[in-house]
């Protein structure tokens, strides 16, 4: 029997969801009763679909429908209660990143979830790559020698319509509430995620110090050029550089510092190249499983989650220290640029892809790269 899934949020990003909904009903895995949404969808929107549900009403919804999977990709400072209302109807969660906008709200979460007894899987698509454990095998069988450190690199293009398709894009709070949506914790949050898990340093006590240079050439509230330094408890230094207004889009990856070579993974694509002293480089590309198959694993058979909550506490702790710590510095303007993106005008920062490129191959922040905008990191204490 197909699963009952509801989904809330199914206009922006939530299309993608929408999408793989549809791949699954028709593996005959799951079945869509309900959609959420203020604006309910077009006939046109729910082509290849039945009749599903719509309704603004997410609990009601649920009851309705006897939904047994929500999928919730609404706006961040949501997160928290949408979650809770499903696992107070004993249906399973699979909750888009970041998994909440505080600390506070992901305990209260990891909370609820206990009480109810009910799954979370979150959306870090990455974790869902195969390559993912396979790095791990290599870096455990000393491929590339003792680990000297991990960076991570995003350089994507955003434009000006990007930060006003939604009321709490590029916020850092919202009526009051916390929101936190930069470039570090939700564009490019898979950067951060994916370089801890190889680490194996994903949950909450797996961080020993974070560091930060956060700024921004947008008239926004967050950050949409920054970079981190981790310290992990097991000593593993992890820097992170990413931004949304480089000169060119590009795929963004992970790379792992070995003594005798180095691990690139370019994480969309779950490419990686492996290189070597005195040894050729070797290419693979490894398969991946989608995160709302093995909910519906764990579901009828049990299957171990991906991404449970717990698995991305160290990235909340990155989130906390991004929203506890100092306001982005914006950028002067003779450091970024205008030019014209397909949509509307995008603002380009000078240099932003090389700068970014060199982080991730010297562990160096932007500050330590000689960036002349750039300030030395600041210190930050996360729970």
């Amino acid at each position: 029997m197909s699963l009952r899934v509801v989904l809330a949020g199914a206009r922006g990003h939530g299309r993608s969801h929408l999408r793989n909904i549809h791949r699954l009903e028709q593996a005959g895995l799951v079945r869509l009763v309900g959609i959420c949404e203020l604006e309910p969808l077009t006939a046109e929107e729910l082509t290849g679909f039945g009749s599903p549900e719509q309704s603004a009403d997410f609990a009601g919804l649920l009851e309705r429908t006897g939904a047994q999977i929500a999928v919730i990709c609404t706006p961040i400072h949501t997160h928290t209660d949408l979650a809770l209302t499903a696992a107070a109807h004993g249906v399973h969660t699979l909750l888009e990143k970041p998994t909440t906008a505080s600390y506070a709200e992901y305990e209260r979460l990891l909370s609820g979830l206990d009480e109810f007894g009910t799954a979370c899987q979150v959306g870090f698509q990455s974790l869902g790559s195969h390559a993912v454990d396979a790095i791990r095998e290599l870096i455990a069988e000393g491929a590339v020698g003792p680990l000297r450190g991990i960076g991570a690199a995003g350089a994507w293009v955003r434009d000006d319509a990007y930060y006003k398709r939604v009321p709490w894009a590029g916020r850092r709070t919202l009526n009051g509430r916390d929101v936190v949506d930069g470039v570090l914790t939700n564009p490019l949050a898979h950067a951060v995620a994916t370089a801890l898990r190889i680490d194996g340093s994903d949950l909450a006590e797996d961080l020993a110090g974070v560091e930060l240079e956060q700024f921004r050439a947008n008239d926004i509230e967050a950050d949409d050029t920054s970079c981190l330094r981790l310290e992990t408890a097991r000593g593993t230094r992890i820097t992170v550089a990413v931004t949304l207004c480089a000169e060119r889009a590009g795929e963004p990856y992970v790379m792992i510092h070995g003594a005798s070579g180095r691990i690139t993974f370019w994480y969309k694509e779950d490419r990686v190249l492996v290189q070597r002293a005195n040894r050729g480089p070797v290419q693979t590309v490894h398969p991946r499983t989608d995160l709302l198959e093995n909910l519906v694993a764990h579901r009828r058979e049990g299957a171990r989650l991906l991404v449970p909550p717990a698995r991305t506490g160290a990235f909340m702790r990155i989130v906390e220290a991004v929203r506890t710590g100092p306001q982005p510095e914006p950028l002067p303007a003779d450091a970024w640029y205008s030019a014209q993106g397909e949509r509307a005008p995008r603002r380009i920062v000078k240099g932003i892809d090389a700068l970014v490129a060199a982080s991730a191959e010297s562990l160096s922040t932007f500050s330590e790269l000689g960036a002349g905008w750039a300030v030395p990191p600041a210190a930050v204490h996360a729970p």
